[in-house]
């Protein structure tokens, strides 16, 4: 059988990185091995769900190069890939299972459930829940007569079905990142698989759905750890082959104390949503990685190396490179610490390798109609080994577009002097003989008049930038003349010489 794997959100708000690096493993291991990756919506839970969830989760793996081969906007054999979609599909396996007495119907009303759950509190137990023991003293079909179970549903009084574990079984599974996995089912409480709404809950959702789509490998996050024995124990009850697990480790915070949360990236200001998000209950505008500056390449390679370790001195992969080399057995088992600034190093990488004619396009649309694609090339090109994000050029080159009215004080201090000023005159008579000029005959020029009376470059480059730019230090200077042109790098002068005389 081929590999497929499914990525399956909920659309209850803004997808967490964590899910999209899940999504990403997904991705890499059905392309590794020639399989089929799928995006299935999960949305069992109506009471949760938010309005522009589903696009956002589409919208954020579109922009991270995350693209499903199946799925709601995809299609495909094995839909729909819609949860709510499915309904009817559950209800059979649902029959089946009660049928076999591997589940029952439980009437229990929130009321008598808390006074269960009080009681074993007050018997000092420590994890109060509706398993193998309790369920014996409840309302459900197995304390009642059948007659009184057709009465109470012909009635029209509200049900949950259950799955009936076993009182004292282990259950064994073997994962494929954390090895053998075994729990009692002693510890379970018998969860859920039908609401009173008639939604399956996500435990029986996920294993019907896994099932008819043919699912290989689940792979997933290790919140879910908890849930696989049920699962697959729902698997051996349905008489269906589990697929294989895999549990990824949790992203944690910078400091390793506890589960990277939104509240903690808040505190600490950086993004933990791909995209940017409002809330629609608060309007509370959440800035994603995207509208933050971060490439989509940097920061999938970025996100691909938190948990997983391909071995060797590299770090630097493209989507395309990691899809050759990933593999589940290279993930790690404990959780991965989420360094901003390792984020933020990947992209400065990513930035000075991208082509300056491509960073120009976003560039000219952060500064409109101040530059052209000529001259956005060439102010991203002398400024993208100076910065960590294409928005802070804006800032960086703001000098191209406009003339200085400060200068930096330290730099007037020691550098601006009668020599530098008399030379800067002289530079630029010399070069206003030019309607335009390379870097290197802007160097040339100076080279060759400075030479004249033997006065070093020292004494007057520190000055020269000083008067183009307002500042003591920042891109090549003869980049900076190339693009200004000799008429504007001439005025600047007669502009600063003024300028800073008078202050």
């Amino acid at each position: 059988m081929s590999v497929r794997v499914r990525f399956a959100p909920s659309p209850t708000g803004a997808l967490h990185i964590g899910g999209v690096r899940t999504a990403l493993y997904n991705y890499l291991f059905a392309k590794k091995n020639n399989g089929t990756f799928i995006l299935r919506i999960e949305d069992t839970d109506q009471s949760r769900f938010v309005e522009g969830a589903e696009d956002y989760i589409r919208q954020s793996l579109a922009w991270a190069g995350i693209s499903p081969d199946e799925g709601v906007a995809e299609g495909g054999n094995f839909g729909p890939y819609k949860q709510s979609e499915r309904k009817d599909i559950y209800k059979q396996y649902t029959d089946q299972l009660l049928a076999e007495g591997k589940a029952y119907i439980a009437f229990d009303t929130p009321e008598e459930l808390d006074e269960m759950r009080d009681r074993l509190k007050e018997a000092r137990v420590a994890n109060p829940q509706y398993n193998a023991v309790t369920r014996m003293q409840m309302k459900n079909s197995l304390t009642l007569s059948e007659e009184e179970v057709k009465e109470l549903i012909d009635a029209g009084t509200p049900y949950v079905v259950r799955i009936k574990l076993p009182k004292n079984e282990d259950v064994r599974f073997k994962d494929i990142v954390r090895g053998w996995v075994v729990v009692n089912t002693a510890t379970l409480d018998d969860k859920i698989l039908m609401k009173s709404d008639g939604m399956p809950t996500y435990h029986m959702a996920n294993i019907v759905d896994d099932h008819l789509m043919e699912i290989t490998h689940v792979i997933r996050g290790e919140e879910w750890l908890p849930s696989a024995p049920l699962h697959v124990l729902l698997y051996e009850y349905l008489g269906w082959e589990a697929p294989e697990f895999a549990h990824l480790p949790l992203l944690l915070k910078p400091d390793g104390n506890g589960k990277l949360s939104k509240r903690a990236a808040d505190k600490l200001g950086f993004p933990i949503f791909p995209l940017n998000w409002t809330d629609p209950q608060t309007g509370e505008l959440s800035v994603g990685f995207k509208e933050a500056g971060y490439l989509p390449d940097a920061f999938i390679n970025f996100l691909a190396l938190l948990g997983w370790n391909p071995g060797g001195e590299n770090e630097f992969f493209s989507l395309e490179e990691l899809v050759e080399i990933f593999t589940l057995e290279k993930i790690n088992k404990s959780g991965a610490r989420f360094d901003i600034e390792k984020a933020k190093w990947f992209n400065q990488q990513y930035l000075r390798s991208k082509s300056s004619e491509v960073l120009a396009e976003e560039f000219i649309n952060l500064v409109g109609d101040k530059a052209d694609k000529a001259l956005a090339t060439r102010i991203v090109d002398s400024l993208k080994d100076r910065v960590t994000f294409v928005k802070e050029m804006v800032e960086a080159g703001s000098f191209y577009f406009e003339r200085p009215t400060e200068y930096d004080a330290k730099t007037v201090k020691k550098k601006w002097n009668d020599l530098a000023i008399e030379k800067l005159q002289g530079y630029a008579a010399e070069l206003s003989k030019h309607d335009s000029v390379t870097s290197d005959e802007a160097k040339t020029v100076l080279t060759d008049y400075l030479a004249k009376d033997e006065t070093p470059l020292g004494r007057v480059m520190p000055a020269l930038r000083l008067a183009l730019t307002g500042q003591g230090g920042g891109p090549d200077l003869m980049e900076i003349i190339s693009i200004l042109g000799p008429t504007e790098v001439a005025a600047r002068i007669d502009l600063a010489i003024s300028s800073i005389k008078n202050d």
